[in-house]
Protein backbone atom coordinates (compact mmCIF):
# COMPACT_ATOMS: atom_id res chain seq x y z
CA UNK A 1 0.00 0.00 0.00
CA UNK A 2 1.55 3.42 -0.54
CA UNK A 3 1.75 5.39 2.34
CA UNK A 4 1.68 8.54 -0.20
CA UNK A 5 -2.13 10.14 -1.57
CA UNK A 6 -2.35 9.67 -5.36
CA UNK A 7 -2.06 13.66 -5.85
CA UNK A 8 1.40 13.44 -4.45
CA UNK A 9 2.06 10.23 -6.43
CA UNK A 10 1.50 11.92 -9.44
CA UNK A 11 3.46 14.72 -8.61
CA UNK A 12 6.37 12.63 -7.93
CA UNK A 13 6.60 10.81 -11.00
CA UNK A 14 5.69 14.40 -12.95
CA UNK A 15 9.05 15.76 -11.19
CA UNK A 16 11.11 12.28 -11.59
CA UNK A 17 11.11 12.68 -14.90
CA UNK A 18 13.07 16.17 -15.09
CA UNK A 19 16.59 15.52 -16.12
CA UNK A 20 18.96 15.14 -12.86
CA UNK A 21 16.01 14.36 -10.92
CA UNK A 22 16.02 10.89 -9.47
CA UNK A 23 13.41 8.98 -7.96
CA UNK A 24 14.18 10.36 -3.94
CA UNK A 25 14.76 13.64 -5.10
CA UNK A 26 11.28 14.01 -6.76
CA UNK A 27 9.59 12.83 -3.85
CA UNK A 28 11.72 15.50 -1.60
CA UNK A 29 10.23 18.04 -4.20
CA UNK A 30 6.62 16.89 -3.98
CA UNK A 31 6.35 16.82 -0.60
CA UNK A 32 7.76 20.37 -0.35
CA UNK A 33 5.26 21.66 -2.87
CA UNK A 34 2.73 19.98 -0.96
CA UNK A 35 3.07 21.49 2.48
CA UNK A 36 4.46 25.14 1.02
CA UNK A 37 2.10 27.92 1.03
CA UNK A 38 -0.27 27.87 -1.79
CA UNK A 39 0.42 31.55 -2.76
CA UNK A 40 4.28 30.54 -3.52
CA UNK A 41 3.30 27.31 -5.30
CA UNK A 42 0.51 29.27 -7.54
CA UNK A 43 3.91 31.11 -8.41
CA UNK A 44 5.94 28.67 -8.99
CA UNK A 45 3.28 27.08 -11.47
CA UNK A 46 2.89 30.57 -12.81
CA UNK A 47 6.42 30.87 -14.08
CA UNK A 48 6.94 27.13 -15.12
CA UNK A 49 4.20 27.98 -17.33
CA UNK A 50 4.84 31.42 -18.11
CA UNK A 51 8.63 30.74 -18.98
CA UNK A 52 7.40 27.38 -21.40
CA UNK A 53 4.99 30.12 -23.23
CA UNK A 54 6.95 32.88 -23.95
CA UNK A 55 10.82 31.29 -24.46
CA UNK A 56 11.20 29.43 -27.71
CA UNK A 57 14.29 28.82 -30.05
CA UNK A 58 15.52 31.58 -31.85
CA UNK A 59 14.30 31.90 -35.63
CA UNK A 60 18.04 32.24 -36.61
CA UNK A 61 20.36 30.33 -34.36
CA UNK A 62 18.34 27.98 -32.41
CA UNK A 63 19.31 29.64 -29.07
CA UNK A 64 16.68 30.45 -26.63
CA UNK A 65 15.04 33.30 -26.15
CA UNK A 66 12.26 35.45 -25.62
CA UNK A 67 12.18 37.97 -28.99
CA UNK A 68 12.85 37.02 -32.47
CA UNK A 69 15.54 37.02 -33.38
CA UNK A 70 17.55 36.31 -30.07
CA UNK A 71 19.69 39.37 -28.69
CA UNK A 72 23.21 37.68 -29.80
CA UNK A 73 22.15 37.36 -33.62
CA UNK A 74 21.13 41.12 -33.46
CA UNK A 75 23.55 42.40 -31.20
CA UNK A 76 25.65 44.66 -33.41
CA UNK A 77 29.09 43.85 -31.69
CA UNK A 78 28.89 40.45 -32.61
CA UNK A 79 31.24 39.01 -35.17
CA UNK A 80 29.05 37.70 -38.20
CA UNK A 81 31.75 36.41 -39.54
CA UNK A 82 32.42 33.61 -37.00
CA UNK A 83 29.73 30.68 -36.54
CA UNK A 84 30.12 28.18 -33.58
CA UNK A 85 28.11 25.17 -34.07
CA UNK A 86 26.74 23.63 -31.15
CA UNK A 87 24.71 20.21 -29.99
CA UNK A 88 21.98 22.10 -28.14
CA UNK A 89 20.77 25.68 -26.49
CA UNK A 90 22.25 24.54 -23.20
CA UNK A 91 25.42 24.75 -24.89
CA UNK A 92 25.39 28.61 -25.79
CA UNK A 93 24.63 29.57 -22.59
CA UNK A 94 27.91 27.57 -21.23
CA UNK A 95 29.94 29.45 -23.76
CA UNK A 96 28.78 32.43 -23.13
CA UNK A 97 29.51 32.10 -19.36
CA UNK A 98 33.25 31.90 -20.87
CA UNK A 99 32.90 35.70 -22.16
CA UNK A 100 35.34 34.43 -24.33
CA UNK A 101 33.35 33.95 -27.86
CA UNK A 102 31.78 37.04 -30.09
CA UNK A 103 30.88 36.06 -32.75
CA UNK A 104 27.37 34.17 -33.72
CA UNK A 105 25.79 30.49 -33.07
CA UNK A 106 24.12 27.70 -34.79
CA UNK A 107 22.15 25.14 -32.30
CA UNK A 108 22.00 21.89 -34.26
CA UNK A 109 19.24 20.75 -32.00
CA UNK A 110 20.97 17.27 -31.46
CA UNK A 111 23.74 15.20 -32.88
CA UNK A 112 23.71 12.43 -35.60
CA UNK A 113 23.05 9.01 -33.74
CA UNK A 114 22.47 6.56 -36.77
CA UNK A 115 21.82 3.90 -34.05
CA UNK A 116 18.65 6.54 -32.36
CA UNK A 117 17.03 7.51 -36.13
CA UNK A 118 18.76 10.98 -35.90
CA UNK A 119 20.47 11.60 -39.38
CA UNK A 120 21.48 14.85 -41.21
CA UNK A 121 17.81 15.59 -41.85
CA UNK A 122 16.39 15.46 -38.34
CA UNK A 123 19.04 18.29 -37.52
CA UNK A 124 19.17 21.58 -38.37
CA UNK A 125 22.36 21.25 -41.03
CA UNK A 126 20.18 23.08 -44.29
CA UNK A 127 19.63 25.97 -42.12
CA UNK A 128 23.03 25.61 -41.43
CA UNK A 129 24.47 25.48 -45.34
CA UNK A 130 22.14 28.60 -45.89
CA UNK A 131 23.90 30.53 -43.10
CA UNK A 132 27.13 30.46 -44.34
CA UNK A 133 27.09 32.11 -47.88
CA UNK A 134 23.85 34.11 -46.69
CA UNK A 135 25.96 35.38 -43.87
CA UNK A 136 29.78 35.72 -45.52
CA UNK A 137 30.86 33.49 -42.66
CA UNK A 138 34.72 32.79 -42.95
CA UNK A 139 35.06 30.44 -40.20
CA UNK A 140 32.69 27.71 -38.25
CA UNK A 141 33.85 26.31 -34.58
CA UNK A 142 32.20 23.13 -34.23
CA UNK A 143 31.82 23.24 -30.35
CA UNK A 144 30.75 19.56 -29.91
CA UNK A 145 30.73 17.09 -26.91
CA UNK A 146 34.02 14.73 -27.97
CA UNK A 147 31.88 11.71 -27.10
CA UNK A 148 31.72 9.38 -30.16
CA UNK A 149 28.26 11.19 -31.55
CA UNK A 150 29.68 14.20 -31.27
CA UNK A 151 32.71 13.42 -33.15
CA UNK A 152 30.84 11.35 -35.84
CA UNK A 153 28.50 15.26 -36.32
CA UNK A 154 32.11 17.25 -36.33
CA UNK A 155 33.58 14.92 -39.19
CA UNK A 156 30.54 15.06 -40.79
CA UNK A 157 29.72 18.62 -40.86
CA UNK A 158 33.40 19.24 -41.71
CA UNK A 159 32.94 17.26 -44.75
CA UNK A 160 30.25 18.69 -45.85
CA UNK A 161 31.23 22.17 -45.49
CA UNK A 162 35.23 21.40 -47.50
CA UNK A 163 33.51 22.66 -50.33
CA UNK A 164 32.26 25.91 -49.22
CA UNK A 165 35.66 27.57 -48.43
CA UNK A 166 35.04 28.30 -45.32
CA UNK A 167 37.26 27.61 -42.30
CA UNK A 168 36.15 24.51 -40.07
CA UNK A 169 38.00 24.48 -36.87
CA UNK A 170 37.28 21.97 -33.32
CA UNK A 171 37.33 23.19 -30.00
CA UNK A 172 40.54 22.27 -28.43
CA UNK A 173 42.25 20.16 -25.42
CA UNK A 174 40.70 20.73 -22.41
CA UNK A 175 36.94 19.44 -22.73
CA UNK A 176 37.14 16.05 -21.05
CA UNK A 177 36.64 13.04 -23.77
CA UNK A 178 32.94 11.64 -23.36
CA UNK A 179 31.33 14.71 -21.74
CA UNK A 180 29.11 17.60 -23.04
CA UNK A 181 30.17 21.08 -22.67
CA UNK A 182 27.55 21.91 -20.04
CA UNK A 183 29.97 19.58 -17.11
CA UNK A 184 32.74 22.28 -18.42
CA UNK A 185 34.04 25.16 -16.25
CA UNK A 186 34.47 28.39 -17.48
CA UNK A 187 37.85 28.36 -17.90
CA UNK A 188 38.29 25.28 -19.43
CA UNK A 189 35.76 26.35 -22.18
CA UNK A 190 37.68 29.81 -22.51
CA UNK A 191 41.07 28.01 -22.93
CA UNK A 192 39.34 25.21 -25.90
CA UNK A 193 37.96 27.97 -27.46
CA UNK A 194 41.10 29.85 -27.70
CA UNK A 195 42.94 26.79 -29.00
CA UNK A 196 40.44 25.76 -31.29
CA UNK A 197 42.27 23.92 -34.24
CA UNK A 198 41.72 23.37 -38.27
CA UNK A 199 39.48 20.09 -38.62
CA UNK A 200 41.73 17.94 -41.22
Amino acid sequence: MNALPEPVTTLVAALGRLPGIGPRSAERLALHIVQTDPGAVRQLADALVGARERVAACSVCGALTEAQPCAICTHPGRDASILCVVERALDVLSIEKSATFHGRYHVLGGKLSPLNGVGPEDLRIASLDARVPAESVHEVILALGSDVEGEATAHYLAKRLSTTGVRVTRLAQGLPAGSGLEYADDLTLARALEGRRDVQ
